[in-house]
């Protein structure tokens, strides 16, 4: 392996050959720094950190000193990176959903608060509408059944159905607002 310090200072003096062979060995044995600290933050989150530590490294090459050693200096650098993508992801745990979707999947149903909003919404109405709507809406009645349990004419029981979801309609753009 090629002394890291002889290459970082003669990239420093200007070799541009130099600091691509520095950038070529380093980034491996960063790149496995990073995936140990920030074993969190997922294969691309540590790409992105390692992208950030590679960008530290050059913008601040200046500040290490020849003839220190390179690695604790590049070290630092890679743990304060990877503290900065846990503190700006936070407590929050990101995990793919993929992982999970053998899991999380359910019979498709109905919602489970329909019913309550179908029932509170229905409650808004006059008594003779809401019922009517149950009846036929919810339970499922013709409308010549539900004419004779309210004494109504299959009629007049389509003409206030018709009311009825028109009220409904006007009750929901009220409470949808």
């Amino acid at each position: 392996m090629d002394d890291w310090g002889d290459l970082l200072a003669a990239a420093n003096s200007g070799d541009g050959r130099a600091y691509a062979h520095f950038l070529r060995t380093v980034t491996p044995v960063l790149r496995g720094v990073v995936r140990a600290r920030g074993a969190g933050l997922g294969e691309a989150g540590c790409e992105d950190v390692l992208q950030e530590v590679l960008l530290a490294v050059h913008l601040k090459r200046h500040t290490w000193q020849t003839g220190t050693p390179v690695r604790p200096w590049l070290y630092a650098i890679a743990r304060y990176k990877v503290v900065d993508a846990f503190r700006v992801r936070g407590r929050g745990v990101n995990l793919p959903i993929e992982d999970f979707l053998d899991d999380l999947a359910c019979d498709p149903g109905p919602d489970p608060t329909e019913a309550a909003d179908m029932a509170k919404m229905i409650g808004m109405l006059d008594g003779r509408s809401a019922k009517i709507v149950q009846m036929i809406g919810l339970e499922g009645a013709s409308t010549a059944e539900t004419g004779h349990a309210l004494k109504m004419t299959e009629g007049a029981v389509r003409v206030a159905l018709h009311r009825a979801f028109k009220s409904l309609a006007t009750l929901r753009e009220r409470h949808v607002k």
